[in-house]
C-alpha cells in the first residue's frame, strides 16, 4: 500500500484540537466552505463507528462526501479512518486516512502538529495520488486556529 503524510503547526493545545475534530456541531462551523456538515451515522466515534462528511463548495468539484469507518482511536492522539463510501472510495480502494494532534514539546498547552496520513491503493494505474485530499485536509485543520479564538 502506498502512503503520503503532511503536517501542519496548530496555536491551540492538541487537547482542545482533538476535541474539535471529534465533536460533530463544532467540526462542522470551522470552515463550511470545505467541510459542511459530520454526523455519526452509527455509533459514537469509537471503532466501527460509521462517520459521514459533507465536504463545502470549495472541495466538492474533488470529493462531495465520504462514509468513513473509524478503525482505530487514541483518545486524545489519533483517529483512523477506512473510506467505505463517497468519491474518495471510487478513485482509491483501499483508503485509509489518520488524523494525530501531537502537542509540540514545551509548548504543550499553547500548540500542537496536526498531521494527516493517508494509505491507499489507486484503483486505475492513471489515477494521481491523493495530493488534492492531503491540501484538503491540511488546509482545513489549519483554519482550526481562526475558528478556536470564538470556541
Amino acid at each position: 500500500m502506498k502512503m503520503m503524510k503532511g503536517e501542519v503547526v496548530l496555536n491551540i493545545p492538541a487537547e482542545k484540537a482533538w476535541e474539535m475534530y471529534r465533536n460533530n456541531e463544532i467540526i462542522s462551523k470551522i470552515n463550511p466552505q470545505m467541510l459542511s456538515g459530520a454526523v455519526y451515522i452509527q455509533g459514537d466515534g469509537g471503532p466501527g463507528s460509521l462517520r459521514l462528511f459533507k465536504l463545502g463548495p470549495g472541495v466538492c468539484n474533488y470529493v462531495k462526501e465520504s462514509m468513513e469507518k473509524i478503525e482505530k482511536v487514541e483518545i486524545g492522539r489519533s483517529v483512523t479512518y477506512e473510506v467505505i463510501g463517497g468519491d474518495l472510495k471510487e478513485m482509491y480502494d483501499p483508503y485509509k486516512a489518520t488524523f494525530s494532534f501531537i502537542p509540540v514539546e514545551g509548548e504543550e498547552n499553547k500548540k500542537c502538529i496536526a498531521e494527516w496520513m493517508a494509505e491507499f491503493e489507486a484503483v486505475a494505474p492513471t489515477t494521481p495520488p491523493p495530493e488534492k485530499a492531503r491540501d484538503a485536509a491540511l488546509g482545513f485543520l489549519k483554519s482550526f486556529d481562526n475558528f478556536q479564538l470564538g470556541y
